[in-house]
């Protein structure tokens, strides 16, 4: 019986420390990075990303960063796809996937499949409640087109509740309706792979919650404004593409419409960015077999070190 192939999953809340311990890691254990962040695909969300420098991008071979521009669409179901096609790419390098990111619901669809659409958004669904009065429901009708063409084929336009729903679920998961609806329940790869989760996270919220903030404001020292209002001067991106309701993103583009004014932009992209933690901890407590580790203890590296010789010496 051929024994399963390796693969590595590094996750956890933003601004745990995710990207450096990855890094570190491949270049130890011959890895190569996927990314599973569904912000860093995108080229030009750069600051807002933290994104990889290009001497970081160097040391260790990145994957699926910067291969859409910010106005396509790109759903879970891609993303299992090009991962899959990258997984085996890098194992026919001979080298070790290492999958990196905290958008859990891209890495818990690859692994296990996905069988439960999201609960409503209120504040999505003001959004575009807000965009059906600006443009109306036809415009609103063509976006569906765009992402999602199977339930914009069988949802008419003057059908604003079942229009906005399949709406909703794109903006909340990135991913489409339909889609969801034929995703399989059984992740293909867990069917070829031994899998070792890996979670980052500080067992104190307050240290992660300092992070937070202080990566924010090294955000908008290093630029994070202007980038924002360079990629507002596009007039192909609009506030409800999911590239721009992205945490920050979403705060910037709201303050540069005037909407509140620069320490209140502050206090609520920290404010969001805590709560996608909290949401991504939640994901984690749910996880299956997963292995958590705190970057603030001192044997921190060298614990996810032998908790890794351990997985790859064990073939079973």
């Amino acid at each position: 019986m051929t024994p399963l192939s390796p693969l590595i999953v590094i996750t956890g809340p933003t601004a745990s420390g995710k990207s450096a311990l990855a890094l570190t890691l491949c270049k130890q254990f011959n890895g190569e990075i996927i990314n599973a962040d569904s912000t860093l695909i995108y080229r030009h969300l750069d600051i807002g990303t933290a994104k990889p420098t290009p001497q970081e991008l160097k040391i260790v071979p990145h994957h699926l960063i910067d291969i859409l521009e910010p106005e396509i669409p790109f759903s879970a179901g891609q993303f299992c796809r090009e991962a899959e096609k990258t997984i085996i790419d890098i194992e026919q390098r001979h080298h070790i996937p290492f999958l990196v990111g905290g958008t859990m619901l891209y890495l818990k669809t690859l692994l296990y499949g996905l069988s439960t659409l999201p609960t409503a958004s209120t504040e999505i669904r003001e959004a575009i409640t807000k965009d059906a009065e600006k443009y109306g429901w036809g415009v609103l009708h063509e976006r569906l087109k765009q992402v999602d063409p199977k339930a914009a084929a069988r949802i008419h336009v003057n059908d604003p509740q079942r229009l906005q729903r399949a709406l909703e679920i794109y903006y909340l998961t990135g991913q489409a309706q339909s889609e969801l609806f034929e995703t399989p329940k059984q992740g293909l790869i867990q069917q070829s792979h031994r899998v070792l989760t890996i979670a980052v996270a500080p067992q104190d919220r307050a240290v992660l919650h300092q992070r937070i903030a202080e990566r924010f404001d090294a955000m908008l020292q290093a630029g994070f404004v202007d980038e924002v209002a360079a990629l507002k001067k596009r007039p192909e991106l609009h506030a409800t593409l999911p590239s721009m309701r992205a945490v920050g993103y979403r705060q910037v583009w709201q303050y540069l419409e005037g909407e509140y004014d620069y320490d209140t932009m502050r206090e609520k992209a920290i404010a969001a960015t805590r709560q996608l933690a909290k949401r991504q901890l939640t994901w984690l407590r749910r996880w299956p077999e997963i292995q958590c580790f705190d970057p603030t203890k001192d044997d921190f590296l060298t614990s996810v070190e032998n908790c890794i010789r351990d997985f790859l010496n064990n073939k079973n």
